[in-house]
């Protein structure tokens, strides 16, 4: 485990307490009166959230969003029934929208497939957890955001007969796979002619384990994740076709990437946006950079 490197990033993006909520330094004057006003307007003293908990859920397990760790270095959250404790990107960003409202954050570890479900029943307040703001999600639920901009790319192994493609129409043959339940492997692998698809993989863990190992040739995933892997596993290369006409077809819903809350939950689904617009994609992606370079190994 690598020591604290997030604590500068954390100590310079708060100032000055004002009645009880924090201030960022880089907040923009616009983005600071739209999260005050979303503060001032609560209806109790900590805002919409009646307890003062902001309880989120992800998997915990799927890094540099988000993992699980043994320890609370790096300034880890404790994740919820367990002795293990949670960081990442997505507990990044959570954190500073609890510090603008002074909220207490409450982690939950979940499968995949029971997240969208724990929103809808209130199980948990949010999901963040490097979901794409797809059409079908968005009948599920309602999405703040983004909070993140992720392309698609491929990753290989260094020494692959792939290694070199120059688009998606070189991949034809691979063996190729991706995590269950994304539009990396619902609609990106399909565009990919000749490419024996197999089965999804259970987790982005999963995924690249069937990378290292050898069942695959390559998997399809978004640029955090490849940065991710490629930081744990040297003998990988990421392939982006970004800028290519032989790149994978994909629409904003697809690399924006959102925080689900329950239907109908504007006055919630509001607070976060307000914190959200004192960010633009530039400190989207140094936050990203201060979680990949803290993952730990095991995570992937």
């Amino acid at each position: 485990m690598k020591n604290n490197m997030i604590t500068a990033i954390l100590a310079a993006s708060m100032a000055l307490s004002m009645g009880g909520m924090c201030v960022y330094a880089d907040e923009t004057e616009a983005g600071t009166e739209a999260a005050e006003t979303a503060y001032t307007e609560s209806p109790d003293g900590s805002g919409l959230l009646e307890d003062g908990v902001f309880s989120i859920a992800n998997e915990c397990g799927y890094a540099p969003y988000n993992w699980s760790q043994p320890d609370d270095s790096n300034d880890s959250v404790p994740i919820e029934d367990t002795s293990e404790f949670s960081n990442g990107y997505d507990v990044m960003i959570a954190k500073k929208i609890c510090d603008a409202y002074g909220w207490t954050l409450k982690i939950n570890r979940l499968d995949w497939d029971s997240l969208i479900p724990a929103v809808q029943s209130g199980q948990v307040d949010a999901i963040i957890a490097g979901q794409s703001m797809t059409a079908e999600r968005a009948e599920q639920v309602d999405f703040a955001g983004p909070y993140l901009y992720a392309s698609i790319v491929v990753v290989t192994k260094q020494d692959s007969k792939f290694a070199d493609a120059k688009g998606i129409s070189d991949l034809g043959g691979g063996k190729c796979t991706s995590q269950m339940g994304t539009i990396w492997y619902d609609t990106c692998l399909p565009q990919i002619k000749d490419a024996d698809v197999q089965e999804a993989a259970e987790s982005a863990p999963a995924m690249l384990m069937a990378l290292e190992t050898g069942a695959v040739d390559y998997v399809c995933t978004d640029m955090p994740t490849a940065q991710g892997a490629v930081a744990a596993y040297p003998d990988m290369k990421i392939l982006d076709f970004s800028g290519s006409d032989d790149n994978f077809e994909v629409s904003d819903e697809d690399i924006n990437i959102g925080i689900s809350v329950k239907k109908g939950n504007t006055a919630l689904k509001d607070e976060i946006d307000a914190v959200l617009a004192t960010m633009d994609k530039d400190d989207f992606d140094d936050v990203m950079a201060d979680a990949i370079a803290i993952q730990p190994i095991t995570n992937q």
